[in-house]
């Protein structure tokens, strides 16, 4: 028998059904991936068998004593109390057991989560709640275990776990995720919802991509042909024909079912067409990090002694365990928060946009047009007007849509609607805090498309592994002890290069810092900059600003058909200045940095 089993289940939430008489058994032994497109319906399936939504037509067929946990999608603002508490209460009742046994089991799962049992949940951050929540419903050892986008707000190391722990010690999983590594380490069973029905795939998730493929070109084709049947039909009844009668009133009555069938087919939901384009170029040196540090009042340092420079177009990621510091120095590279020590230098013509990670930017009892344009039904758009609904199409909003308030839509089409804002204006430096949380996967393709060939620089914190390994050049690391180490490459760039831990650390133990040698008696000490040295590194990035400002009025004054018309000798010498510039301002990059070298030792 089933665990669970739908039989013709229906539930419309306003618009098209979210399912339309669906048919699904979960077995016994299944791991089970939930795909589909975002708003198709994923987390409402979730809810419906996790017992927190009732159907609107049909049966949801339970095993007795069914035991059932499960993740939600978001991570609720007002959780309270200590993460102990949390946890027990996701415990199944054994009658007869002791407070001890119950505690020992609870510790487990904490302790192999990294949470501390007796911290309070308001002062975790999104990353933490998110693990406290995986610890409730893994801790009662359920006969089924639904989990929505479990890899959200997890970091690197937890994740991997989480892969090993689910493998070895959950026997029958649901699971929805944007993760594209997870969905492929652990599916064995693809269950597909589109348009309201559900389709089953007994395969591995790029099988079943290629299937899916073939079936979506198999559908469109049907439709046409059914389309142009119906062409030839309505033709023929215009005609008027009589003769015969009663053969025609048999093709009139089979005209208006293909009328009615052809008029409830609900077409594939089409492309996201986002376009995302940097604004004015910003200077060479998009940013300079100088003996940067940062710590809470009372606490360890988060971020000690940090020094980096980001050059213009550089796509940097940024990873480390969860409560490491992550968002905190997103927030300290763009200026939202000011530092302990240190300093960090903008560039010239540096134009900040992003995401957060808690989409606080939204106001969520405001629909998705005018959160996106507030009364306006217009949005300039490169530089030109477009209408607000057409551009809300471009990232999957059609009218009704965009009229919804912003508190019913799912996880993902709130990422989209903070996509379309951004896309807006971008600015030239982009910050953005998992940008990748539930969007659906051909989504979150176009968007790693589009920042790979953004042109200006961008900053990013993120989880997912492919998404790292396809976006960005070079990474930074928090290591812990306040200690940030840049690696060039994606995640899997990282770890290649990575030192293993030595033999007597435990994995995933942060390595501590290795005191520098303390030089012998007698023996010479590092070089110092001498006092020209000291005046020309003070100098330097004067002279690279002033040398990027000629080159962007020079390349400005070529553009003009005016120069064209000017003596030749003049038109010339612009041209051979033209050439002389970016070596010049690259021999000045690097010898900013020999000097810095020399500085730091």
């Amino acid at each position: 028998m089933a665990l669970i089993s739908l039989q013709d289940v229906s539930l419309r939430l306003g618009g098209d059904p979210l399912l339309d008489q669906v048919n699904l058994n979960i077995e016994r032994g299944e791991c089970t991936c939930l795909t589909g497109r975002n708003g198709s319906g994923k987390t409402t399936l979730l809810r419906l068998l996790a017992g927190l939504v009732e159907p609107d037509g049909g049966f949801v067929q339970r095993q007795p004593g069914l035991r059932v946990a499960y993740l939600p999608q978001e991570v609720p603002p007002d959780l309270r109390g200590s993460v102990r508490e949390l946890v027990e209460a996701g415990m199944a009742p054994h009658p007869g057991a002791e407070p001890w046994e119950r505690a020992t089991a609870v510790d487990a799962v904490l302790s192999r989560l990294d949470l501390d049992p007796e911290a309070r949940l308001e002062r975790l951050s999104g990353g933490l709640r998110r693990r406290a929540l995986l610890a409730r419903a893994l801790v009662g050892q359920p006969d089924l275990l639904l989990l929505d986008e479990p890899t959200n707000h997890l970091d690197l190391a937890s994740i991997e776990w989480l892969e090993s722990f689910l493998k070895s010690r959950v026997e029958t999983l649901l699971f929805v995720t944007h993760d594209r590594a997870f969905l492929r380490k652990l599916a064995r069973r693809i269950v597909d919802l589109d348009r309201g029905r559900l389709a089953g795939w007994d395969c591995d998730y790029d099988t079943f991509l290629r299937r899916k493929q073939q079936l979506l070109d198999d559908e469109a084709v049907a439709w046409e042909r059914l389309g142009r049947r119906l062409d030839q039909e309505e033709a023929w009844l215009r005609k008027g024909v009589r003769a015969r009668r009663t053969r025609n009133e048999g093709r009139v009555r089979a005209l208006l079912a293909l009328r009615e069938t052809f008029s409830q087919r609900r077409l594939e939901q089409g492309t996201s067409r986002m376009q995302l384009q940097s604004s004015e170029r910003s200077g060479t040196l998009a940013l300079k990090v100088s003996g940067l540090g940062f710590a809470y009042p009372g606490e360890a340092p988060i971020i000690k002694g940090l020094d980096l420079r980001i050059l213009q177009g550089e796509r940097i990621g940024i990873i480390g365990p969860n409560g490491s510091g992550k968002t905190t120095l997103l927030r300290l590279l763009t200026g939202q928060l000011a530092p302990s020590a240190g300093s960090v230098i903008p560039g010239s013509r540096i134009r900040v946009g992003g995401i957060d990670q808690l989409r606080s930017a939204l106001d969520p009892e405001k629909s998705v047009a005018e959160n996106l344009a507030g009364e306006r039904d217009t949005v300039i758009v490169n530089g030109r007007p477009r209408h607000l609904f057409a551009y809300l199409q471009d990232f999957l909003f059609d009218p009704d849509r965009a009229r919804t308030p912003v508190k019913v839509l799912s996880g993902g089409e709130r990422n989209r609607l903070l996509l379309a804002r951004l896309f807006l204006d971008p600015g030239n430096f982009l910050a953005l805090d998992e940008p990748t949380n539930d969007l659906d996967i051909e989504t979150l393709e176009l968007l790693e498309e589009q920042l790979a060939g953004f042109e200006g620089t961008l900053l990013l914190v993120s989880h997912d592994r492919a998404f790292l390994n396809q976006v960005v050049t070079s990474t930074l690391v928090l290591e812990g002890g306040g200690r940030v180490i840049q690696y060039a490459g994606g995640y899997d760039d990282w770890l290649s290069q990575r030192k293993p831990p030595a033999a007597d650390e435990a994995p995933g133990t942060p390595r501590a810092a290795t005191p520098a040698a303390t030089p012998a008696p007698g023996r010479a000490s590092r070089r110092r900059l001498g006092y020209n040295e000291q005046r020309e590194l003070a100098a330097i990035g004067g002279q690279i600003e002033a040398l990027e400002t000629e080159l962007r009025l020079l390349q400005e004054q070529l553009q003009d058909p005016e120069a064209y018309r000017q003596p030749p000798g003049q038109l010339a010498g612009w041209q051979e200045r033209l050439a002389e510039l970016p070596p010049a301002i690259d021999r000045l990059f690097e010898r900013w940095a020999e000097l810095e070298a020399i500085g730091n030792g």
